[in-house]
């Protein structure tokens, strides 16, 4: 054992030198340990934050300094057959927040909605919204999007902290109105709501491209990066904005004339199958779309049946004629105008007694007598088959969302009369593009031609439309004799084009001796059949003596058809005979063709001469006054209840579950008829499908009748034996509504005379010679 020696230092030093380097020894490991495992620490750590969670953490980051979102491409142009924009999109500013920047997020929200905010309608930017938006995220809120100019610079003007601009693409219709159901518009999410714009999304909108905006610690906007969004499809339509403004201008019109609920007119080129023109009133403004209603949207030329009434006469005697029955020069009893068949009686108009007249001349009066023999020569099976033939009880395939087939239904579910109901155009629903698509089999010769909007590098004039990388070419409408060749997919011959011709002629007569003078025009040919149908009415179940639908089918010229009209109007009003077809819709087909034609400069195939008279100077004698009808109303209902699922009209039965508020009982009219009903779910669709389309905010006028103080009522005057000139003079005079049946003096009236009802009431008269 070493001892510590006085007198001996080194050795001291030495033997503690000895003894102090094991304790270094220790401590220099101890500290190597524990560097070693605080470098381990680091390492697992950084391995943690750096690998095992690195993509976690890039999207924190990406999350805390940059905000992701789409942008919206520019969606394809939507031209007219002559290469003008319908459709097109402009930029527009939008604006958008970073509420982590924003101090007094109330305030704020308070001041933007005071400007972006444009009504009750607009519920997107109201105060709540925007402050919501606001407190649902730190990184990005919008406070609203494709701002007027006038907005976009207040909004600017404020330099609000936090808040920034953001250029985006907008939807514009530079017609405004102009065919908007055929258009409809793009709402705030660019995607396609209504029309074309809906049926052709995919293809209009493109590829959306994404925009990052980058922020700093202080959450300012650093900048941003873009990958640039694909344009869409730029597409060609076969509508003429020339011709389609001269279809709306008539429409409206008489819409003004007629106050019908709502009112449909539809041009097509007989040749081709294209449609130049599809007029809907009322109607909105596409650019203003936060106004606009679903009913609005509703396009009544696909989406809409109603019973043709006279018109589809002109299915059933071409095909009486195709078969070889009857030639139109050939005699046809209409016996003293009734036929009873099936224990059921069905009368020509009222105090028409036709005998023994030609086939063309009971056309031209629209015998419902020699229609219903007719059918009955034909039977069941093969009337359907020329009926289906036409186009109807199926979709016609027209490139336009909503289409209903209409209503047909097979032989085998016929009534015991129902052949005499179809020949007369009852118990059958069919939609304006299917009549007028009939009208154009006839004036082309015989070849039923698919009617279609979207023009293709199949149609005539050469060129390629609807490619977005493809030079377009303009279709302007050249009238045209031939056919395409080949047809298109679903063309079908229906009748010869000897019948064909045989019908055009009939036509003809139908507007120069007939029911449809008012169809005439100055310097061409012209022919046609007008119809008035009543309506179902769903709060009794039955068809309504005060509500119809007037309609006129026609083309011209006749000698060389370049064109067919097809113009519907949905319970036109205003007493007299405003709601006949020939009075109310046949000079909407004379206005129409008539300056379409001369916009087409197609040459004249008769004398010009003076101005025709106006549908106001047409008399009774010359209307085809509407009968009663005497068809199964319980057939329609059936027949929307065969429809497919998918096919609009059921669709609306699914939704019709709720009853219809009835309407109130006529007064001074006793009986069970007047008791209240509800409508079935098959009433509600048809009658949903028909009903009016005005939206809150354009009420339609009332009608204009002399009344007397409120509170009081009238005494109906004694109208038996009266000419219908004295009777119009004596209910206007009593502030009364009037409607007329049949011609001669009047044998009947309802109410009776004496009867105390209140003014502006209705009263039905029927004449007979």
């Amino acid at each position: 054992m070493n001892q510590f020696n006085p007198l001996n230092p080194r050795a001291n030093r030495s033997r503690g030198a000895q003894t102090a380097q094991p304790l270094l020894r220790l401590r220099y490991w101890i500290v190597c340990l524990g560097l070693l495992i605080w470098a381990s620490l680091i390492v697992s750590k950084l391995f943690w934050l750096q690998i095992a969670r690195h993509k976690e953490f890039v999207e924190k980051a990406q999350k805390q300094q940059e905000h992701t979102f789409e942008v919206a491409p520019r969606r394809g142009v939507l031209y007219d057959r002559n290469l003008r924009e319908l459709a097109m999109t402009v930029q527009a500013d939008s604006y958008f927040a970073v509420p982590s920047e924003i101090d007094d997020k109330p305030a704020t929200a308070h001041v933007l909605a005071q400007i972006v905010h444009e009504g009750s309608e607009d519920a997107w930017t109201s105060e709540p919204q925007i402050l919501a938006r606001m407190n649902a995220s730190r990184g990005f809120a919008w406070i609203a999007r494709r701002l007027s100019p006038e907005a976009a610079a207040k909004v600017k003007a404020l330099n609000l902290k936090g808040v920034y601009p953001q250029k985006e693409f907008q939807r514009f219709y530079p017609d405004s109105e102009i065919a908007a159901q055929v258009l409809g518009y793009v709402g705030v999410d660019d995607n396609g709501l209504g029309g074309m714009e809906q049926k052709f999304d995919g293809r209009l909108h493109g590829e959306p491209g994404r925009m990052y905006a980058a922020l700093d610690a202080r959450r300012h906007v650093m900048g941003s990066t873009e990958r640039e969004p694909q344009p869409g499809d730029n597409l060609v339509l076969t509508i003429d904005e020339n011709i389609q403004f001269i279809a709306e201008k008539a429409l409206d019109a008489a819409m003004l004339r007629t106050r019908a609920a709502n009112g449909t007119v539809v041009v097509q080129d007989v040749h081709t199958g294209q449609i130049l023109a599809l007029a809907i009133r009322p109607t909105f403004n596409p650019n203003d779309f936060r106004h606009t209603t679903p009913a609005l949207l509703r396009d009544h030329a696909v989406s809409d049946v109603y019973e043709p009434g006279s018109t589809f006469k002109l299915a059933t005697y071409a095909s009486a004629l195709d078969l070889g029955i009857v030639k139109p020069d050939d005699m046809i009893d209409c016996q003293g105008g009734a036929i009873t068949f099936n224990g059921r009686t069905i009368h020509d108009n009222q105090g028409e007694h036709y005998g023994v007249i030609t086939i063309h001349e009971a056309l031209e009066h629209s015998s419902d007598v020699a229609a219903v023999k007719l059918a009955l020569r034909m039977g069941p099976d093969r009337f359907y088959q020329y009926v289906r033939s036409f186009g109807f009880g199926s979709k016609s395939g027209v490139e336009l969302p909503g289409e209903t087939r209409g209503l047909l239904r097979p032989p085998p579910k016929w009534g015991s009369t129902s052949i005499g109901s179809i020949a007369i155009g009852q118990e059958i629903a069919v939609t304006p593009i299917q009549l007028v698509s009939m009208v154009s089999t006839i004036a082309n010769g015989g070849v039923f031609l698919p009617p279609h909007m979207l023009l293709t590098s199949q149609d005539k004039n050469g060129g390629v439309a609807g490619q977005q990388n493809t030079q377009l070419a303009a279709f302007p409408f050249h009238a045209g004799e031939e056919l395409p060749d080949p047809l298109p997919t679903g063309a079908h011959r229906v009748i010869s084009t000897m019948t064909a011709a045989q019908m055009r002629k009939m036509m003809e007569g139908v507007v120069l001796y007939g029911t449809g003078k008012a169809a005439q025009l100055n310097g061409y040919s012209s022919g046609g059949k007008t119809g008035t149908a009543q309506k179902i009415d769903p709060a009794t179940h039955t068809y309504s003596k005060t509500m119809h639908f007037a309609s006129f089918a026609g083309i011209a010229p006749v000698n060389s058809p370049v064109i067919a009209v097809a113009v519907v109007l949905d319970d036109p009003k205003g007493g007299g005979l405003s709601y006949y077809g020939g009075a109310a819709s046949a000079p909407v087909f004379a206005q129409v063709a008539q300056d379409a034609l001369e916009y087409l400069g197609v040459p004249h195939d008769i004398e010009i001469h003076a101005p025709h008279a106006p549908a106001k100077n047409l008399t009774v004698q010359d209307e085809e006054p509407v009968q009663e009808h005497t068809g199964d109303v319980n057939a329609l209902i059936a027949a929307v209840n065969d429809l497919p699922a998918d096919d609009p009209l059921r669709q609306a039965v699914n939704n019709a579950r709720t009853p219809a508020t009835p309407a109130k009982a006529p007064l001074n009219t006793p009986g069970k008829d007047n008791e209240k009903k509800s409508a079935s779910p098959a009433e509600s669709a048809i009658a949903a499908s028909t009903s009016n389309a005005h939206p809150a905010s354009s009420p339609q006028p009332e009608i204009v009748a002399v009344s007397l103080p409120t509170g009081k009522t009238v005494k109906v005057p004694s109208l038996i034996g009266m000419p219908v000139r004295q009777v119009v003079e004596q209910a206007a005079l009593a502030g009364l509504n009037l409607q007329v049946e049949g011609r001669g003096l009047v044998r009947s009236q309802q109410p009776e005379a004496g009867a105390q009802v209140l003014p502006g009431s209705q009263i039905v008269v029927h004449c007979a010679r």
